[in-house]
């Protein structure tokens, strides 16, 4: 059994933070992208690559980690959902100045 799978059988979410720009310019955009990936450095590399698939020109991601259970709110909940089938779920928000 490998880190990124749960005691009973369920694939583990890992949820990565950071900001993203639009262009090299432009203004930042907080960042979520909820996936499952075998190891951290997998999940870095497919987050940044569906970053760069949905027009991002530059990302700082600053925290890896694993979800701990099921959010409760959206848009979390669609994207934990949308993680654990397969897709590289990205939020993205204001960020804080």
């Amino acid at each position: 059994m490998n880190d990124n799978d749960a005691q009973d059988g369920e694939r583990t979410v890992t949820i990565i933070t950071g900001r993203v720009w639009r262009s090299k310019n432009g203004r930042p955009e907080g960042v979520h992208v909820m996936l499952v990936a075998p190891d951290d450095d997998s999940a870095v590399r497919r987050a940044l690559e569906s970053l760069a698939a949905e027009g991002y020109a530059e990302a700082e991601l600053d925290q890896i980690g694993d979800m701990q259970g099921e959010p409760d709110d959206e848009p979390h909940l669609s994207a934990y959902q949308g993680a654990l089938e397969g897709e590289v779920s990205i939020i993205t928000f204001d960020a804080p100045e």
